[in-house]
């Protein structure tokens, strides 16, 4: 069996990574990006759930009929809408497909009338990400997988993260640990590099400014995606260059998060083209196994590294944190050697 079937388990309940993917992160070429479920055990909101909460806020007519429409909704969902106009029954008809961000685009445009950094929509889903979820504490703060992804993210002295999270919990992660990543956000993002100098947290959606003062632009509607993936090729282009350095492991995701729809299926056409483009990885949760999710996954070009999700998802933070522990970069020595000795006295004894 060669290193590219071989997988190395870490550790009892927790999840096996192909022997390749740690090679490569031994080499410094693997960078993590990461989604809202990262987030979620900080008291943040999943994208369904922050589009829930703003229409609480601004439209709670609405909000009555989509809170009682349960996660795993198909698309023949039957809602009665008697209290609606045509907009919002067709905003609804959205959150049963789970477009989220076509529902907040058309929310945005009958509230707001068009789209604009400081509208309604905008500064309600700010505060809700500035003050986490209703019933949490206010101001979140980091949780320990954020923790565990920074230290993992060090590729032998320069870190480097991308996230489409507008919160900046890596950044706290970061200087709680005693690195202080900086933050780079849209048009501020570097052209992808191996130097040492191409490091930070890539806010590759937009991040909320640390000065509450100023506006913040944020990739949150579907005109906002058409933007910055089609019109300005912000995000696209900078992710085409990664795949080529790098291989990308998505942590936090689900396979129809907006991202998966709108990038990474491209960057699959182009590995039949490019010889050069890196494998990608993704963390994905199950309670049982799903051969179905696991199909889905492998057909967008990402190859699915499964842990279990019980337990509020504590196996991926342990997966992550033992990683990191291990890693040649900045591992824990003692650890590495015993597991080296362990591994020495198993091989004497065959």
């Amino acid at each position: 069996m060669s290193s590219e079937d071989r997988v190395i388990s870490m550790g009892d309940g927790l999840a096996a990574i192909p022997e390749r993917l740690l090679l490569a992160h031994a080499r410094g070429e693997v960078l993590f990006i990461c989604g809202a479920g990262i987030s979620i055990p900080a008291g943040l909101q999943s994208f369904r759930r922050l589009v829930l909460e703003v229409y609480q806020a601004v439209d709670p007519v609405v909000y009555a009929e989509i809170s009682q429409i349960p996660e795993a909704a198909c698309n023949n969902w039957h809602v009665s809408g008697k209290n609606l106009n045509n907009q919002q029954k067709a905003e609804v008809k959205r959150f049963v497909l789970s477009d989220f961000d076509v529902v907040l685009g058309m929310l945005e445009r009958r509230i707001d009338g068009q789209s604009d950094k400081n509208s309604k929509v905008r500064n309600t889903v700010k505060s809700l990400i500035k003050n986490g979820r209703p019933g949490l504490p206010k101001e979140p703060q980091p949780a320990p997988i954020h923790r565990a992804i920074v230290r993992l993210s060090d590729r032998g002295g320069a870190s480097a993260i991308i996230t489409t999270n507008f919160d900046l919990l890596l950044e706290e992660a970061s200087k709680k640990i005693g690195s202080s990543l900086e933050t780079y956000s849209l048009n501020s993002l570097p052209r992808p590099t191996r130097r040492q100098d191409f490091g930070g947290v890539f806010h590759i959606h937009g991040a909320l400014d640390a000065d509450t003062r100023r506006i913040s632009d944020l990739i949150l509607t579907d005109q906002d995606f058409g933007d910055a993936y089609l019109r300005q090729r912000i995000v696209p282009d900078f992710i085409y260059d990664l795949a080529r350095l790098y291989h990308l492991v998505l942590v936090g995701y689900s396979a129809n998060d907006p991202p998966m729809r709108y990038l990474l299926n491209a960057v699959a056409s182009d590995e039949n083209r490019f010889s050069d483009i890196k494998k990608r990885y993704v963390f994905t949760s199950s309670s049982s196994p799903d051969p179905v999710a696991l199909v889905d996954w492998r057909a967008r070009g990402i190859l699915p590294i499964e842990y279990d999700s019980n337990n509020h998802h504590d196996a991926l933070r342990a997966t992550l944190a033992r990683w990191a522990q291990l890693s040649v970069h900045n591992g824990r020595r003692d650890l590495v050697e015993a597991e080296l000795s362990i591994g020495s006295q198993i091989l004497g004894a065959d």
